[in-house]
């Protein structure tokens, strides 16, 4: 076992702030308090939480469209994550990068990104830096398995793999690509394959349970910080919301949608820790009452928070 009693308390109540965070976007959005689009991690927050416990508060993650749960696993602050999301001066990005640009340079997180496959380039550059800057810093890029068909994606994982950069690609496969299944955009089941074309390892995780995440993470990064070159990790997975909030689903079947449903990483991360004796009922009550607090106060401090003034409307802003 990789994490001790307290530690795996933890990642439980990452997960929760997870998920209890996206929910609360979804209803914010809903009441259209929250401008542009939001892609919800509901259903994933095993993989960022695994793959960031295995993290130094130092490394680098890149992240995706679907980037809040990353964010949240890497440290990230309710307040300036939900005042990012309603466009305000006070958010991590001042309210100019929204839900599907956020980042923090502080934490590590080098930005979500709304181009499928513009993640893997930057998080390659950051290696690249770390590598050239003599430091043992390990660089993480999450994508989807839509991403993974991407130009930019491919020639990342060669980049990496001429260079021996320090860098890990965590394929999170939900099986949908937008609206498209896996099936019918790869002809390959498991994406980790493809890490072969490359001379790098390719391992598959079940990105539903956290601790597997974690314990395949751990030997992926440590490869990555003793100078060994990179790795693919797959996560299966499945996203329970839509593509975007507000997507009907028309295009995935009950059965599938049911039978993931039965595979919540939360619900089977609950069962775990109780078997354990680790979490009873009463403590998951304290700890999501703690999580509702902290997100009530950040939605109050987004809407007291004021927008960018129209003058700083170029600042910050590197290309045109």
């Amino acid at each position: 076992m990789t994490l001790s009693p307290e530690q795996m308390l933890d990642c439980y109540a990452t997960m929760k702030k997870i998920r209890l965070f996206e929910l609360r976007a979804a209803e914010e959005f809903a009441g259209m308090r929250i401008p542009g689009f939001v892609h919800l991690y509901v259903g994933q927050e095993a993989i960022a939480t695994g793959v960031c416990r295995a993290l130094r508060p130092s490394d680098y993650i890149v992240s995706n469209h679907r980037g809040h749960g990353h964010l949240i696993a890497k440290g990230g602050d309710f307040r300036y994550m939900m005042a990012e999301l309603f466009g305000k001066k006070t958010g991590y990005c001042k309210g100019k990068g929204g839900s599907m640009h956020i980042a923090s340079l502080d934490l590590g997180m080098l930005g979500a990104n709304g181009i499928v496959g513009g993640g893997p380039p930057i998080a390659v550059g950051a290696a690249l830096a770390a590598q050239y800057q003599g430091t043992d810093r390990v660089s993480v890029c999450f994508f989807g398995d839509g991403a993974s068909n991407q130009g930019t994606t491919h020639e990342a994982m060669n980049l990496a793999a001429c260079w021996s950069l320090p860098v890990v690609f965590v394929v999170e496969n939900n099986r949908w690509g937008e609206f498209t299944h896996q099936s019918k955009h790869q002809t390959v089941e498991d994406i980790a394959d493809r890490a072969a074309g490359y001379n790098f390892p390719g391992v598959i995780v079940d990105g539903n349970d956290v601790m597997a995440v974690h314990e395949t993470a751990i030997e992926a990064v440590a490869r990555a910080r003793e100078g060994k070159g990179p790795s693919l990790v797959e996560c299966k997975t499945y996203r329970i919301r839509g593509h975007f909030e507000g997507d009907p689903m028309k295009y995935r079947s009950q059965e599938e949608f049911r039978e993931w449903q039965e595979k919540d990483p939360i619900q089977r991360f609950e069962r775990k820790l109780e078997e354990m004796h680790l979490l009873e009922p009463e403590r998951i009550k304290v700890i999501e009452t703690a999580i509702r607090a902290e997100l009530d106060e950040a939605v109050r401090f987004a809407a007291d928070s004021p927008y960018p003034d129209l003058a700083e409307l170029t600042q910050d802003v590197y290309t045109a």
